[in-house]
């Protein structure tokens, strides 16, 4: 079915374009995006970044991404500096599929410190990482999907980082390659094990499947408290992201069900300080894949209704996987942050200035 969809799309695909929907318009009108650059290679196969930003020195941010390749034939996590350039290589991950990046989580020593966690597929573990200017340094391994049976049900592929704006504890949510059609996600509480690492609890299991497919590409929205996650053949899913919220059991939406022709294969999250955004997700298309934008507080007095895109663009990214997105600045080349995509043919990930996507948006 990926490839048949992928295939009609192809027959009709055309150069890079931003697709803008005015209310009074029929049709789409295209205007170029272009990435600004591109990292270097990894050596295997790209699958999901993700943007550390240096808060006392934005232009020397980092960016970190997994090359996704058993142990024995190179799996690692990269990362970049802001000019694409890799400046760490963390080998021996068996099978790394995502990565995201927490800031500020509290030790038991009252220290803070920032984290990256890395989904382990062939070993069913998630790898922490202490994150620095100077890169990453290990912080532990924690075994997830604990007693599943089933291969594919115990095989972690997505991550998502929460820290709960009301005590600051930080959360891990866990996708996997298969999965039961309701708990397909588990959460996790991580925790300072009081020995220079991090360990972490399941604190419950939640999130309705399609059955088709797979469900990898997850996102937190901290301050609004929201988590969201492709079911990728046939929608995206909204929850709440706090696990003793009073509806932390009620789904909040299921939207982007057409128009997609690939798989839904990213999401991420462009925020505001006054809970305005934008919400944008991967339509996975073999050359140029397409990037949907959809409002981030949903409509008036509709907060779960991101039914209708305002914006569709396309940026010469292949086959793309994992995005992430940030409205923070990242220095005098990225001021007002910017959205990094997996590109499959090149083997790396694209930097887009959201400068460049703010003109389409207006």
């Amino acid at each position: 079915m990926r490839f048949i969809s992928r295939l009609l799309y192809m027959i009709g695909a055309g150069g890079v374009a931003l697709l803008l929907f005015p209310a009074s318009a029929q049709t789409p009108v295209p205007q170029t995006i272009r990435p600004v650059l591109g990292t270097e290679p990894v050596a295997n196969d790209p699958d999901d970044p993700a943007i550390w930003r240096n808060a006392q020195n934005p232009d020397a941010s980092l960016i970190l991404g997994t090359n996704k390749a058993s142990a024995a034939d190179g799996g690692a996590l990269y990362v970049f500096n802001l000019e694409g350039k890799i400046q760490q290589v963390v080998k021996d991950l068996d099978r790394p599929n995502n990565v995201d990046v927490k800031r500020g989580m509290r030790l038991k020593n009252g220290s803070v410190v920032d984290i990256a966690v890395v989904t382990e597929r062939n070993r069913k573990q998630l790898r922490v990482f202490y994150v620095q200017a100077d890169g990453v340094k290990p912080a532990g391994n924690i075994p997830v999907f604990t007693g599943e049976a089933q291969e594919d049900f115990s095989a972690p592929m997505g991550i998502a980082l929460y820290k709960r704006p009301t005590d600051g504890t930080v959360f891990a949510m866990v996708t996997r390659k298969s999965g039961p059609k309701t708990g397909y996600v588990w959460q996790y509480r991580l925790e300072d094990n009081g020995r220079g690492g991090i360990t972490g609890t399941k604190v419950r299991a939640f999130g309705n499947f399609s059955g088709d497919g797979e469900i990898e590409a997850i996102a937190v929205d901290d301050e609004l408290g929201y988590v969201y996650y492709c079911d990728e053949i046939f929608g995206i899913r909204k929850w709440h992201a706090d696990p003793n919220h009073k509806e932390a059991r009620k789904e909040l939406a299921v939207f982007a069900k057409t128009g997609y022709r690939g798989d839904r294969e990213g999401v991420g999250i462009f925020t505001r300080p006054d809970g305005t955004g934008y919400l944008v997700t991967t339509d996975q298309i073999e050359g140029n894949s397409v990037f949907y934008v959809y409002k981030r507080e949903g409509e008036p007095g509709r907060p779960h209704d991101h039914t209708k895109p305002i914006a569709v663009f396309k940026g010469g990214a292949d086959d793309t996987d994992g995005i992430e997105v940030t409205s923070a600045s990242m220095g005098v080349r990225f001021p007002e942050g910017l959205l990094i995509a997996m590109n499959s043919g090149k083997k790396n990930f694209l930097f887009y200035d959201w400068r460049d996507i703010r003109k389409g948006l207006k």
